[in-house]
C-alpha cells in the first residue's frame, strides 16, 4: 500500500504555505556548475541540456516547472545536492526556456512527452550510464509521471526509478485552483512571462494569426490556451488539452518505482491532485503527502543548513531503488 507518511516538520513560520513557496524561489541562492550541450531535435529545433557531472554511473534527469529553467533555485539546489552525494545530473530546459528562443512556433506544454522521450533516447544512445533516474517538478513532474505511465510497456531497463514534486496531475482542476484569488501573485507572474513569449512568437511567425490585444488582456490560463496552445499543438479546445496532457490517468500503469510528493497546503493543487486511490492500488507508484511545504518549497527554517529535507528525501528514494556505485 504505497501511500507514505512524511517526516517533514518545519518550524512555525514555515508552516505558512506562501512563505514556503516564495522563500525557496526568492531567498535561497546556490551557484551551478553546468556544462551546456545543445542537441538538434527530429523536427529541426533544439533543446538545451545542462550537465553537472562528477563521474558517476547514475544520471538524474531533472525537468523544471512552468516558465522555469535549469536556473530555477529548486533545480540548482537539487543538482548540487545530488552531485555531493555521488550522482551525475542533467537539467532538461524545455523548449524556449533555456534563455534562447527555440526555432519553431511551438514551445512546450504540460503533456509534451515526445520531447522527454527524445531527450531520454539521446542520453541512452550517447552516454554509457548504468542507471538513469527521472525527476520532475510541478509541470515537469506531470511530464515525468505521464511519460513513465504511457511508456510503461517499453521503458528502458536503464531507467530505474522516477520522482515528481508538487505536481498538478489533474490539469483542469489545477488551473481552477491556481486562478483563485489566493494565488493572484503567482498567476500574474506566470501569465506575464507566457504573454511575452507568445507575443515574441507572433512577431517571429507573422503567418500565425494572433489577436495581440486578447493576449495582453488575458487573465486566465484558458485564455492563452485558446489563443496559443490549442491551435499550435492541434488540440480541439482547452478541455481537450487538459484531458490529454494530465498525468493522473497514467499513474495506474506505472511499472517502475515512482514517487510523488505533494504538500497538503500547496495552494496550486486541487483535491484531485492527491491520488491516494491510485497509490493504494499500485505496487510501484508511491504517494507521499506532507502537511506543509507549499509549492516546490519544503523549507524547514531560516537556517540554510537544515533546509535539505526535499533533497535528502529524493536522494534516499534513488538509493533505495538502485545500487549506487561511483566510477
Amino acid at each position: 500500500m504505497p501511500v507514505l507518511v512524511s517526516d517533514f516538520s518545519p518550524s512555525f513560520l514555515f508552516k505558512n504555505a506562501h512563505l514556503n513557496t516564495i522563500y525557496r524561489s526568492v531567498f535561497t541562492k546556490e551557484f551551478d556548475n553546468y556544462s551546456r550541450k545543445r542537441i538538434t531535435t527530429w523536427d529541426n529545433d533544439f533543446i538545451d541540456l545542462d550537465f553537472s557531472l562528477i563521474g558517476s554511473q547514475t544520471l538524474v534527469l531533472l525537468i523544471h516547472g512552468l516558465e522555469g529553467s535549469s536556473k530555477s533555485n529548486y533545480i540548482i539546489s537539487t543538482t548540487n545536492h545530488l552531485n555531493k552525494k555521488g550522482l551525475d545530473a542533467v537539467c532538461f530546459n524545455l523548449r524556449g526556456c533555456s534563455g534562447d528562443d527555440n526555432l519553431l512556433l511551438g514551445t512546450y506544454h504540460s503533456g509534451k512527452t515526445e520531447d522527454v522521450d527524445f531527450v531520454i533516447n539521446h542520453l541512452l544512445k550517447n552516454y554509457d550510464y548504468k542507471n538513469i533516474v527521472l525527476l520532475g517538478f510541478s509541470l515537469g513532474g506531470n511530464l515525468t509521471l505521464k511519460y513513465i505511465g504511457e511508456k510503461a510497456e517499453n521503458v528502458s531497463p536503464k531507467i530505474k526509478s522516477a520522482m515528481a514534486v508538487s505536481v498538478p496531475i489533474d490539469i483542469a482542476t489545477g488551473e481552477i485552483e491556481l486562478e483563485k484569488s489566493k494565488n493572484k501573485l503567482y498567476l500574474n507572474r506566470f501569465l506575464k512571462s507566457m504573454k511575452i513569449k507568445i507575443l515574441k512568437k507572433s512577431k517571429k511567425f507573422p503567418e500565425f494569426y494572433l489577436d495581440k490585444n486578447k493576449v495582453i488582456k488575458a487573465k486566465r490560463f484558458k485564455d492563452l490556451e485558446n489563443l496559443y496552445t490549442v491551435p499550435v499543438f492541434g488540440f480541439k479546445n482547452p478541455e481537450d488539452y487538459w484531458t490529454k496532457a494530465s498525468s493522473k490517468p497514467y499513474l495506474s500503469k506505472i511499472k517502475i518505482p515512482t514517487l510523488l510528493i505533494n504538500s497538503k497546503d500547496d495552494s496550486f493543487l486541487s483535491k484531485e491532485c492527491f491520488p491516494y486511490e491510485e497509490a493504494n492500488a499500485s505496487k510501484n507508484f508511491f504517494f507521499e503527502t506532507t502537511n506543509y511545504g507549499g509549492h516546490c518549497g519544503f523549507i524547514s527554517s531560516f537556517n540554510s543548513s537544515k533546509n535539505k529535507w526535499l533533497e535528502n528525501r529524493l536522494e534516499r528514494f534513488i538509493k533505495e531503488n538502485i545500487q549506487i556505485s561511483i566510477l
